[in-house]
């Protein structure tokens, strides 16, 4: 794949080479013909360099679309892979601490400076040496003196001002790429969370927070374009300069009218492909910070560690054992699972009660392999799941986690993500286990849901995450928080209705509702990471403890 990347990279440099050849090939030509012309000599005499202009002016446009096509389709290709290479790095998590707009950014934003790199500065800077050497070539056939001009000149512009304005860019341009993905972060605040701040009376304070935000990347950007307008300008003071030194020094050496047009017409346009190599500089400091933030992603450690040699995944049915779990995140003073133990067995019910922060997510994401016991662990048919590949353990054990996220994109498309081979039927089936069948035959299968769910309510996204959790179907279902952030009515319809559809299926459900637990097999309760309580519903209700003083209050709400 390299080696084809390397050889459509060298293709698209010498096409664009050629391209800047015939330019200069056809300037040189044209001048000498033009001026030669002028001294009415035989139209024989003038033959050669007819044909030659006509070819090189045809030339020039081939070779141009030639490195257009194969450049964009090497940066097109080399960008697509590094965004690949992104996505697989992610995969398990990282404990980079990264948000979902800098994420974000770091993704859209900063991957298309691989484009840049080659487009902008790696394409440019070769084909301006060779356009360059060819017309430096010209100057030592006609002149030699004025080569020496000519190369100071071509080197003043195609690399001390590039160095120049990369070296000033290098100072903020690594503050442009956060500055944007801080914006980025507050207009996703500003539109996500538009109702709540709207209900707090905090929305004017984030509009200034969003406002400042752009003025410091509006301030970046301006000092941006005045180096690139500096730039600009000192490249065409450059040519000028050569131009006229040229001219005075080929007018003093006696060269002639057509000699001293050729070299002066030569030099002119020897200047065109390296007059963007400035710009190039000031965006290479740009694309090489962004390069740093997307090796930083990469670099960082995974959450978990897979083995080098997993062994295969049992089959079902599927016994799960939770034996003295400890998980501490990064940086925590105290574990955020401490201790626990339970088990699934086949067709099993387990719900985990809590309050927020005792640790229930933290156990699924322990099951699903996204964090790193610290010492305890999870077996699967007696075998680890630190001994198998974290995919495969996923593939078990997975389901609705907290905050699912709706593709903008279709109703049918958003279910297919689970069961891409689902057939219609299928498909059907875990719509109508979910109770959403009617609310998509009215919507339509095909109807566009808007970005991360804005378009349908909570309860039919909840829904329709569970749908997916049914099209899965894993053999261990795991459910976080399903009813979470629906109103009363709403979220006991969709507990009963899940309470419903996983009778007789491994379920670890976790919780803050009790209504409805009465039909599970056990409740474990956790508080500040341990168990402190487990058993039936009847039985917990009548022990003192979190579980009854969160019925007795569940009850007290409802009367």
């Amino acid at each position: 794949m390299r080696r084809r990347m390397g050889w459509r990279l060298a293709g698209a440099v010498l096409a664009g080479g050629a391209a800047d050849l015939a330019g200069v090939g056809l300037i040189a030509a044209a001048a000498w013909l033009i001026t030669r012309a002028a001294e009415q000599p035989p139209l024989a005499a003038l033959s050669v360099a007819i044909v030659a202009t006509r070819a090189f002016a045809t030339s020039r446009g081939v070779f141009r679309y030639a490195e257009r096509l194969t450049g964009h389709d090497v940066a097109l290709r080399a960008q697509a892979g590094t965004r690949e290479r992104l996505y697989e790095s992610l995969i398990p998590p990282r404990r980079d601490g990264l948000g979902g707009a800098d994420l974000l950014s770091r993704m859209v934003d900063d991957t298309e400076a691989v484009q840049d790199l080659l487009v902008r500065c790696l394409l440019p800077a070769a084909a301006a040496a060779l356009a360059g050497l060819a017309a430096v070539t010209v100057g030592l056939f006609v002149l030699p003196v004025t080569a020496l001009v000519l190369v100071a000149g071509l080197v003043a512009a195609g690399v001390l001002l590039p160095a120049g304005t990369a070296a000033a860019a290098r100072r903020w341009a690594a503050r442009i790429a956060p500055a944007r993905a801080e914006l980025a972060g507050r207009v996703a605040d500003l539109v996500h969370g538009s109702a709540d701040l709207a209900a707090y009376g905090a929305a004017g304070r984030a509009l200034g927070d969003a406002r400042a935000a752009d003025e410091a990347l509006a301030s970046l950007e301006r000092r941006q374009a005045r180096v690139h307008a500096a730039a600009l300008a000192g490249g065409t003071l450059v040519q000028g300069l050569t131009v006229a030194a040229i001219v005075l020094i080929a007018q003093g050496a006696g060269a002639g009218t057509v000699a001293t047009a050729v070299l002066a017409l030569t030099a002119l346009v020897s200047f065109e492909p390296v007059l963007p190599l400035a710009a190039a500089g000031e965006r290479l400091a740009g694309v090489l910070a962004a390069l740093r933030r997307l090796r930083a992603v990469r670099d960082a450690p995974p959450a978990v560690t897979d083995p080098v040699a997993p062994v295969a995944p049992p089959s079902a049915p599927l016994t799960v054992e939770v034996a003295d779990l400890v998980v501490r995140h990064p940086g925590a003073d105290r574990p955020a699972v401490d201790g626990v133990s339970l088990t699934l067995t086949p067709g099993r019910r387990v719900a985990l009660v809590g309050p927020s922060g005792a640790g229930k997510s933290t156990v699924l994401s322990a099951l699903m392999r996204l964090v790193e016991p610290e010492s305890g662990g999870v077996t699967v048919n007696g075998t680890d799941v630190r001994a198998m590949d974290s995919d495969d353990v996923r593939a078990m054990m997975t389901g609705l986690t907290q905050d699912p996220y709706i593709f903008q994109t279709t109703f049918r498309d958003n279910l297919r993500l689970a069961g891409p081979e689902a057939g219609e039927e299928e498909l059907r089936r875990a719509v109508r286990d979910a109770r959403l069948e009617e609310w998509a035959d009215r919507t339509g299968w095909d109807a566009e849901l808007g970005e991360d769910g804005r378009t349908v309510s909570g309860g039919q996204l909840q829904r329709l995450a569970l749908a997916r959790a049914l099209l899965h179907d894993p053999p261990v279902m795991l459910l976080d928080e399903p009813a979470e952030a629906l109103d009363e009515e709403t979220a006991d319809a969709l507990m009963a209705d899940l309470l419903d559809v996983t009778r007789g299926r491994t379920t670890l459900l976790v919780t803050h509702r009790l209504r409805g637990l009465e039909s599970v097999d056990e409740i474990v309760v956790l508080e500040e990471g341990r168990v402190t309580q487990r058993g039936r519903h009847d039985e917990l209700v009548r022990s003192p403890g979190y579980y009854r003083d969160l019925w007795e209050s569940e009850v007290l709400t409802r009367r």
